[in-house]
């Protein structure tokens, strides 16, 4: 059809070519034409490798037999439930064998965070005296109450994981409940068995499906619940007579996916919606489906909107606009590290999600768009009304991601996850589109012995490459602070967790009330110990708020001559060339350079009766007024030679020597003489 290949014309020069840096006025650059150089040398040799095999396939049998692929599809198509279970299975694998089953990434613990707060029976936690010894980036300290800036669907989902003491096994069975319900799809849109089969083991076993379902990333559960609404919305929509109960279901799982990823479930939801209505306005009948349909939204937003109003104090008010502002939400302004997000930022943006797909998608050799692009080009047949449903979400997806300022990258192109289905269902179809438009001859046995290659390498040298990659990385949030801290014998202990100069300033600016992408903002402009100063000015002075943030702001006159450190191991700390470190400075400077670890995962820290706190320096003392009597201990990291990694240490500290710090480091702070901040850091 015309469409389709309009379609396919359009994504493939945002999917191969180099358009997020054509668009931002840059060159190419090395990186993409590596990658241009393997797609092509991949191409080749796999589709070599298919000719050889098909030209020898006609003068022997063995190596083809006819309608195979459709008894193939048949047979596997009654043991749907059993590809499910291997799924689930080899995400629980991954969940534990790859994430070591732990939330790792920053989205992922503060999730978890959240779910630990539900499992304590409550929604939010009474905010502590001086949050930002506690608190991290997505926590929001508002009106006595701190809870996160998520929504709170996925947490409520994990928490029955939480108490069972198994929050690791919850993504996994979303994502084979989303496997059975995507089979459900492919039969209610009368799929051919072959094409059926094809697309659900592609969805299934996808190594982004793979990594994404062993996560505990909240993407997994937004595709469960909105292949429930698309399985649902089909099978009623083909029924001959009304079926409120499937659109009661359809408009529970979208009202579920909203509140989990309010834009993820819009972008399937709307088309949904105008569906319902159509078919309404067509058969009076239907109304009942609609009807039904909006009904099953409600309920779940009503939750979410219910947990807004008891949190953030509107029901209208998610976590995140009250955290960051409105800079945070979609559209073309300001985002909350006060850059411009414009149209074509954002169109750049999601050119280079569909490039990183190409690879992240199916790990072949061959680019992952490629297959689903050719069917959709070669399509010569009417397209079902499942397929223009499903077309229009993912365009939809695609332009709302164009309004939204933020880069999602971990575990792949995550805010375009939602497009594996549609992918996997256009490159099962290819086989038939080639049927088609040559029939039965050598192109199709071509194209079917090509997906045998790049299956093939794939699985023996792509996948176990990204298997490695993401079971090495994160090691300190893998970390196991409870049982460490029970070897080493620390029990009802204050810990002071020592993270890097930078990160205790952020802490600082949230601290006095700075709002979050201020905070960012300025620490991304101001010289880290000028800004160090300042903040401690500003707390002596006990001057937050609006008030305290009038006085920061001029700080950014320099920001253009202002650069990343090279005399701190954290890279994210900045330098004003030509200024002098006084003593204190010069301190935090050392003292990350003997190392340093993050207190975010420390949050998930519940055992031994410990509280875990962010070393601030001179601050210290609010905690020692706060809980006197505990022992007290430093936990800081070690540095380690490049490419290893040491675990953090518990150090045991005296009360009476932090209070002699304190009063010492106030004096420093005040003034004392300043030494050039110049020195080069040394090797790690």
């Amino acid at each position: 059809m015309r469409g389709t290949l309009v379609a396919a014309a359009l994504l493939a020069p945002f999917a191969f070519l180099p358009a997020p840096q054509w668009l931002m006025g840059l060159p190419a650059g090395n990186a993409w034409r590596n990658t241009a150089t393997e797609w092509i040398a991949g191409t080749a040799i796999t589709l070599g490798v298919a000719l050889t095999l098909a030209i020898l396939s006609r003068g022997t049998p063995a190596l083809w037999r006819e309608g195979l692929a459709t008894r193939a599809g048949l047979a596997l198509d009654r043991r749907a439930p059993w590809v499910a279970l291997a799924a689930a299975i080899a995400y629980a694998a991954v969940a534990r064998l790859v994430f070591s089953g732990r939330p790792l990434t920053i989205d992922e613990i503060l999730q978890h965070y959240q779910a630990l707060i539900f499992a304590g029976g409550r929604l939010a936690l009474p905010t502590a005296p001086h949050p930002e010894f506690f608190t991290a980036v997505h926590v929001v300290d508002h009106a006595g109450r701190t809870f996160t800036h998520f929504p709170p669907g996925w947490p409520a989902m994990l928490t029955p994981g939480v108490l069972l003491g198994a929050p690791w096994l919850v993504a996994p069975l979303c994502g084979a409940v989303a496997v059975l319900a995507w089979w459900w799809f492919l039969r209610a849109e009368d799929e051919p068995a072959p094409v059926r089969a094809g697309a659900l083991l592609l969805l299934a076993f996808a190594p982004f499906t793979l990594f994404m379902s062993g996560s505990e990333l909240n993407h997994a559960p937004t595709l469960m619940w909105l292949m429930v609404a698309a399985a649902a919305l089909v099978q009623g929509m083909r029924a001959p007579a009304a079926r409120p109960a499937l659109a009661l279901l359809a408009g529970l799982a979208f009202g579920a996916a909203a509140t989990i990823r309010p834009v993820d479930a819009l972008a399937f939801a709307i088309p949904a919606a105008a569906w319902y209505l159509a078919r309404a306005l067509r058969e009076p009948a239907r109304w009942r489906d609609a009807l039904a349909a909006a009904a099953g939204v409600a309920l779940p937003m009503a939750l979410l909107l219910w947990f807004n109003a008891r949190t953030t104090g509107h029901p209208l008010t998610f976590g995140y606009e009250l955290l960051w502002g409105k800079s945070h939400g979609l559209g073309f302004h300001l985002d909350p590290y006060g850059r411009m997000h414009t149209p074509r930022r954002g169109v750049a943006q999601v050119s280079a999600y569909l490039l990183r797909l190409q690879g992240y998608l199916f790990e072949w050799p061959v680019p992952s768009l490629l297959a689903p692009l050719a069917a959709l080009a070669l399509w010569t047949r009417r397209l079902r009304a499942g397929d223009r449903y499903l077309l229009a979400s993912a365009a939809l997806l695609l332009l709302l991601y164009v309004a939204y300022w933020f880069d999602g990258l971990t575990l792949g192109p995550r805010f375009v996850y939602l497009l594996v289905p549609v992918a996997a269902l256009w490159t099962a179809r290819l086989p038939g589109a080639v049927r088609a438009r040559a029939g039965a001859g050598l192109p199709l046995r071509v194209t079917m012995y090509a997906f045998v290659v790049a299956v093939a390498i794939g699985v023996a040298l792509n996948v176990p490459l990204r298997w490695r990659q993401y079971a090495s990385s994160l090691n300190t949030e893998r970390w196991d602070a409870d049982a460490a801290a029970r070897d080493a014998g620390v029990h009802g202990a204050l810990v002071l967790v020592r993270e890097s100069w930078g990160s205790q300033v952020i802490a600082r600016l949230w601290g006095l009330g700075i709002r979050r992408s201020d905070a960012e903002g300025i620490y991304r402009r101001v010289d880290t110990c000028i800004l160090d100063r300042a903040v401690a000015s500003l707390e002596r002075a006990g001057i937050r708020g609006d008030a305290a943030w009038a006085r920061l702001a001029p700080l950014k006159r320099d920001s253009a001559r202002v650069v990343r450190s090279t005399i701190s191991p954290d890279g994210t700390e900045r330098v004003l060339p030509g200024t002098a470190y006084p003593p204190g400075c010069v301190a935090q400077v050392l003292a990350d350079r003997r190392g340093y670890t993050h207190h975010m995962p420390l949050l998930l820290a519940t055992g031994n009766g410990n509280v875990y706190a962010r070393d601030l320096g001179t601050r210290d003392t609010l905690l020692l007024a706060q809980y006197p009597g505990r022992p007290v201990y430093l936990l800081t990291g070690t540095p380690a030679p490049a490419g290893s990694w040491r675990p953090p240490r518990f150090v045991p500290l005296r009360a009476d020597s932090l209070l002699a710090a304190a009063r010492a480091g106030d004096d420093a702070r005040a003034g004392a003489p300043a030494l050039p901040a110049a020195a080069p850091a040394p090797a790690r």
